[in-house]
């Protein structure tokens, strides 16, 4: 029998350039391999290697036209052109043809790419004489849809592994099959899994500068239950993760294989901290610097805060973290309640002013326009963070199939909806805020981090500080290709000025605070000096006022 492992394309507005390694069809991979020896089994990665051209913009997401209207070059820039990331249909279907397979299992793990997941069901259902199986995060949320697809044979849900190799033994053994395949709530502890099966994917074809990039998971599920995320649909309730040996095994596995950039995709790497801090002592151990190369350690899916103290921030950084992607959310102390968050914003502060002093670059994440949150909420938000010496990271709230939050607000999704359902999307309004303003907030981040990064000179600079120069002069923003000048229609020049005036100063990442020029009621009434930021001495990270 023969097996291929399919990551599907995507289309959005953009793509994540380096987190593409399909670690989940690894896992799964590495499972059939061990268990069933005389199955064949191959990844096939449909996303990552193809390109990207143009697709016409779907009627679901139409209303996005005025927002994103212009082709920008600013550092202000949001997004413009719907791209299809990875092959197209005739590619797939050339290479399942060739392939010839048995099975084809499609991962479809985020729900607005669950159609392309789907089209890949009806390429391999027409074009070879394969099963279908369908798993994944979204197969999980919702598995009764997908099932009603022709092109489904079986859907596999919860943690893939175990259910995936009944299936495969049943089929082996022509018995006859349930079409739902799932862990039954029984999750394997991470120490037991086969350690995921890169064979069929190229080291070189995952980089980040230029550095081949591995992903690690060392543990499963969430402690925490923010009702905004789904992840315990997938993964179950109870959070699991795997001994120090055996992260170490796996990590000298890819070291051998040529890997030296490592990327832990952990839901919560950091929870037990002092397993965390017995890891970060072995890898310095294991991994010193030499003539082979250096190391570099990342957590790109962000790390909860609240587990850092002084001893693990700078264990983490001795290991080889330079880099630190914070939850924080909201600053909110009300919305951090609703939204089930056991963080404290005074804990947050803590961490920054000691990852700064320890040379962390640090980025801060907000959720802008949860359903309970107000306007005035999120401004303080940003402004908090803007404090701060860190980048500020923006996500425009989406609502996902099986969250918390959707039981909690009684809302039944759609097809459309489930399409909707990301970031690019600002899919979704409040009571006391319009998709305006996030997407004012959206570009407000932006600026703010344009100030927070003032480096060498350059024509993106230039621009940026010529575009910021006419907002503060006139209170119009503009999109910039080449010469011509555009009005983002969309923007509330009000809303920036609320922002700008709350500011008071912003921290830039080496810890200087940058002090506003005074800021007129009116700021589009009088000329602005193009420099309206001045710089002070460093200071170091202050704590914000609420």
């Amino acid at each position: 029998m023969k097996l291929v492992l399919v990551q599907p394309p995507i289309e959005d507005f953009y793509d994540t350039d380096v987190r593409l390694q399909p670690i989940g069809l690894a896992y799964l991979a590495g499972a059939v391999r061990e268990r069933l020896p005389g199955i064949a089994v191959e990844i096939l990665d449909f996303h990552h290697g193809w390109g990207r051209r143009s697709r016409p913009l779907p009627k679901e997401l139409s209303y996005l036209r005025e927002y994103y209207a212009h082709h920008d070059e600013s550092p202000f820039s949001t997004f413009h052109q719907y791209y299809r990331f990875g092959a197209s249909d005739a590619d797939i279907a050339s290479v399942l043809r060739e392939k010839d397979p048995d099975v084809v299992g499609i991962s479809s793990l985020f729900t607005p790419y669950y159609r392309e997941a789907l089209a890949v069901a009806r390429i391999a259902k027409e074009h070879t004489r394969a099963k279908v199986v369908l798993g994944g995060s979204h197969v999980s949320a919702d598995p009764h849809s997908v099932l009603r697809e022709p092109a489904v044979d079986f859907v596999v849900t919860g943690e893939g592994e175990r259910p995936l190799v009944e299936l495969l033994r049943a089929l082996a053994a022509g018995a006859p099959c349930a079409r739902w395949f799932n862990s039954g709530g029984e999750h394997e502890p991470p120490e037991e899994l086969p350690i995921p099966d890169l064979s069929s994917l190229r080291p070189e074809s995952y980089c980040l500068r230029g550095k081949p990039m591995v992903f690690l998971v060392t543990s499963r599920s969430c402690p925490h239950r923010c009702s905004f995320c789904s992840v315990h649909t997938t993964f179950g309730l109870r959070y699991r993760r795997a001994s120090v040996p055996r992260v170490i095994e796996e990590m000298k596995l890819r070291y051998r294989e040529g890997y030296r950039v490592f990327d832990f995709e952990d839901d919560n790497l950091t929870y037990y901290k002092d397993e965390m801090k017995e890891l970060c002592r072995a890898i310095r151990r294991e991994f010193p610097e030499g003539p082979e190369g250096a190391i570099e350690l990342l957590a790109m899916n962000g790390i909860s805060y609240l587990s850092l103290d002084t001893e693990l921030l700078r264990l983490m950084k001795e290991a080889g973290f330079s880099r630190l992607n914070l939850a924080l959310v909201s600053s909110d102390t009300s919305v951090l309640e609703t939204t089930k968050r056991p963080h404290t914003v005074s804990r947050y502060v803590e961490v920054v002013e000691e990852a700064h002093r320890l040379g962390f670059e640090i980025t801060s994440y907000q959720i802008l326009g949860l359903p309970f949150e107000s306007l005035a909420s999120m401004v303080q938000t940003l402004v908090f963070a803007a404090r701060l010496p860190v980048l500020l990271g923006a996500s425009p709230f989406y609502l996902t199939p099986g969250s918390p939050i959707q039981r909690q607000l009684g809302v039944e999704l759609t097809e459309a909806d489930y399409f909707r359902a990301r970031l690019t999307a600002m899919a979704w309004e409040g009571r006391d805020f319009t998709r305006d303003d996030v997407y004012t907030l959206l570009v407000t981040t932006r600026i703010v981090n344009f100030l927070k990064t003032r480096g060498r000179i350059s024509r993106r600079r230039r621009l940026g500080e010529e575009l910021l120069a006419t907002l503060l002069s006139n209170g119009e923003l503009q999109a910039a290709s080449g010469r011509s000048r555009r009005p983002l229609a969309r923007f509330r020049s009000e809303l920036f000025f609320d922002v700008w005036k709350q500011l008071e100063y912003v921290t830039d990442l080496e810890g200087r605070r940058i002090h506003e020029a005074q800021c007129p009621p009116q700021p589009w009434s009088q000329p602005r000096p193009s420099r309206a930021m001045r710089t002070s001495a460093p200071s170091g990270p202050q704590v914000p006022r609420s």
